[in-house]
């Protein structure tokens, strides 16, 4: 992969001649790997060069673009951006999913007509918008991993791994533990070390180095981290390259080179040692593969997954708290964001509604009435499925409940009092976010208990294979050019296949069946591409195989 940098700034664009080296755009970074796909992350104002650049290229150009937030400074190049306004041309836009606003709609917001005098419809491109959770999927033959940052919004980081190499794009993001975020800590808090496995051994690490530690204690809860922690995290991680971006609009090309010299000091006492340099536009850095015996693969923590029943839930979220102040600020954050509310003031209720109620997030106040925060922990963790897997974010004014020990597994997350509104907004939106899906179980028609006595009249469920209805399920893999081909009967909560070309599993959950959408029309069911389809894009069969991607 080809790695160039158009924009490496943070918060504004900062030009002038204190920052010509450097350069003095915002975040925007080319992408291009050995068989020419492009990817450009994020939109800031250095997107309008790397515009210039690519109108210079002949033929329709293709082209994805990957934002990490929508904060300005990652997107005010959008309507600058020329390649958006060549008809021919195609771009799939992709940024965190909302719980509200569609992406379309806020990246719309900045071309309003009191801003800006040409709307997003006049842009003569093929557009598409897709909104991302944390997971995995495929631009040409670039796997991309998304994660959510610590940040003050909704913020994805990207992981691409093409050709033998990995880029970990990391911007903006805030250690969890204030000590380690000053780099005077190891890592302690369960948030820092899944980020520090999204960082492992990456080729190129870009990442956010907007403060230095002295600065750090009038910036906690802004959303970004300081050098001295990302030279102590790349080392960590063992990555290979280290390029420090989102430079502070207040740093001249001076303070930038002495930066450059304390993390290249910082990152010498690792083995193997990072190679760092301060980010500049119009570097071009190469991935190469990297060394065999140095690779394994990415896996995400099972423990973030839901399980496939449970993202069908509407999101609610269990506020668990005694303190009234707390309490009234999180039942704020939720309602705020209309998710619903389920609020409790002893843990023996926690627990009950818990297991009634089965909530997208938990909120427990460390200390409470009838059994205190660890114990409903404990016996939230206990029911098979959901307990495993449902985040509990623990909330505690003392720092020395942070020492308690405590069974791997426990705890999700700790959140400690005082904390802005908007940071705790962005950690439950995170959390809810990562169990909810875009994926929508078909309901059940009116006729559903006629059609059920129907298809038992058949008498032919959990019948043997045949080869009259074999026959047909091989010409029509065969006409079609379709690698599965199914003669599928929707039962009360199973899909059963009378016959199967291309797939191994006899029956499938309900829930999962795309069939099960098909049997409310009698007209032909098509889905051109399930990742755009909010009724399939997070479906199991989508995210996982077969991987399906048509129907």
């Amino acid at each position: 992969m080809i790695v160039r940098f158009w924009g490496t700034r943070g918060s504004i664009a900062k030009a002038g001649q204190t920052t010509l080296r450097y350069g003095g755009n915002t975040a925007c970074v080319e992408v291009r790997s050995s068989n020419g796909t492009l990817v450009v992350l994020d939109c800031g104002t250095g997107a309008h060069g790397l515009g210039q650049s690519l109108a210079t290229e002949k033929g329709p150009l293709r082209g994805h673009l990957l934002i990490t937030h929508t904060h300005w400074d990652h997107i005010q190049g959008l309507p600058f951006f020329l390649p958006l306004f060549v008809p021919g041309n195609e771009w799939d836009i992709y940024a965190p999913r909302g719980l509200r606003e569609s992406l379309r709609t806020t990246l719309a917001g900045q071309m309003q007509y009191a801003y800006f005098p040409i709307t997003l419809e006049q842009l003569g491109a093929t557009i598409r918008y897709n909104e991302l959770v944390e997971g995995v999927f495929e631009i040409g033959e670039i796997r991309v991993t998304t994660q959510y940052l610590n940040h003050t919004a909704l913020t994805l980081g990207y992981r691409l791994e093409a050709d033998g190499g990995t880029l970990v794009y990391s911007t903006d993001h805030e250690p969890h533990s204030r000590m380690f975020a000053t780099g005077e800590a190891g890592v302690t808090e369960r948030g820092d070390r899944r980020h520090l496995e999204f960082l492992s051994q990456a080729d190129l690490l870009i990442h956010d180095a907007q403060y230095l530690a002295e600065e750090y204690a009038s910036k906690v809860g802004w959303g970004h981290s300081t050098v001295e922690c990302v030279a102590q995290s790349a080392g960590l991680a063992r990555v290979r390259k280290l390029a420090l971006f989102h430079h502070d609009p207040m740093r001249d090309d001076d303070a930038l080179d002495r930066i450059g010299e304390l993390v290249r000091e910082r990152v010498s006492q690792f083995d193997p040692r990072p190679e760092a340099f301060v980010a500049a536009e119009g570097q071009v850095v190469e991935i190469g593969r990297s060394p065999a015996e140095s690779r394994r693969e990415f896996t995400r923590d099972p423990n973030s997954a839901a399980s496939a029943r449970l993202a069908l839930r509407s999101p609610s979220v269990l506020v668990a708290v005694t303190d009234p102040v707390v309490a009234a600020a999180l039942s704020n954050v939720v309602t705020a964001d209309g998710l619903e509310l389920l609020l409790v003031g002893d843990g023996d209720s926690a627990v009950r509604i818990a297991q009634e109620q089965r909530p997208s997030v938990i909120l427990v106040q460390y200390r409470l009435p009838g059994r205190d925060g660890l114990a409903v922990c404990r016996a939230i963790r206990g029911a098979a499925g959901y307990g495993e897997s449902v985040p509990i974010i623990v909330v505690s004014r003392e720092s020395a409940d942070r020492a308690t020990p405590i069974e791997p597994g426990l705890v999700t997350e700790w959140l400690w009092p005082p904390f802005s509104s908007t940071y705790a907004r962005t950690r439950i939106r995170a959390w809810v976010l990562r169990r909810a899906c875009r994926w929508q179980a078909a309901p059940r028609a009116a006729d559903e208990s006629e059609r059920l006595r129907s298809l038992e009249a058949l008498g032919i469920l959990d019948s043997g294979s045949e080869e009259r209805f074999d026959r047909l399920t091989r010409l029509a893999a065969e006409i079609f050019d379709v690698p599965i081909a199914l003669v599928s009967l929707v039962d009360a909560d199973r899909q059963w296949f009378k016959s199967r070309y291309g797939l191994d599993s006899r029956e499938l959950d309900r829930d999962w069946a795309f069939c099960a959408h098909a049997i409310l029309s009698d007209s032909p069911m098509v889905v051109p591409d399930t990742l755009l389809d909010a009724r399939f894009a997070d479906n199991p069969l989508v995210s996982g195989e077969p991987f399906v991607r048509f129907y």
